[in-house]
């Protein structure tokens, strides 16, 4: 039986990854790493930063400067968000708005830190959604996705064994964390399909945030 709903932030409730891959390129060649892509930017998506450091060094060389990096890459996101504004995914009011309503236990679980994720989630009024101790960081437990703790602490919290749990995911590393924590994973694709290793590891793959729904009814 499910009796709670595990979402992801970034990509599967805000429509913010497409800023975050773009502004990692953008970083990146302003530090004259030119061969960084999009395709880079979009393999970081929910990848903790324990791991991020590691993966770009190994990739672009010991001298990479990561933390000077990711730290023009977040001013120039804060830029694309002033400029675009905080957009919702499609139904994320009316999903969350509906699974309250039916007595669910929602929660989050987030590879951001506390202060930008209830700043976002404030910005695109879902805040009010979340009792603000079911807002689960990565930098509240030992390791950040891909590994599944994140996920077992929001279960923790909500008072529920993973397997009553659904967790929403839209990229690989958020998918594989959730699955190593023994919820049930459905992927709502954001800016990539899954390969075929990951669709083994969903419960369901979605068109849209309010065809949970219908799965839940």
């Amino acid at each position: 039986m499910i009796n709670a709903v595990i979402f992801d932030m970034d990509g599967t409730l805000l429509d913010t990854e497409k800023h975050l891959a773009r502004a990692w390129v953008e970083a990146a060649h302003s530090f004259g790493y030119e061969d960084f892509t999009m395709e880079h930017g979009l393999f970081l998506r929910s990848l903790s930063i324990e791991f991020q450091e590691k993966v770009l060094k190994k990739t672009f060389g010991e001298d990479f400067p990561y933390m000077d990096i990711r730290m023009l890459k977040k001013k120039i996101v804060d830029e694309y968000l002033k400029a675009f504004g905080l957009e919702k995914k499609a139904g994320s009011d009316h999903t969350l708005s509906e699974l309250k309503k039916r007595g669910y236990k929602i929660a989050i679980a987030t590879a951001s830190n506390f202060d930008r994720a209830s700043q976002y989630l404030k910005g695109a009024g879902l805040f009010d959604y979340f009792d603000e101790e079911n807002i689960i960081c990565a930098t509240e437990v030992a390791h950040g996705k891909p590994y599944p703790d994140v996920y077992l602490y929001a279960c923790e919290q909500l008072g529920e064994k993973p397997e009553q749990c659904i967790a929403v995911e839209d990229g690989p590393f958020g998918v594989m964390a959730a699955y190593r924590a023994g919820t049930n994973v459905i992927m709502v694709p954001d800016l990539t399909q899954p390969d075929e290793k990951l669709s083994k590891m969903l419960y369901r793959k979605l068109d849209c945030l309010e065809d949970l729904l219908e799965i839940l009814k």
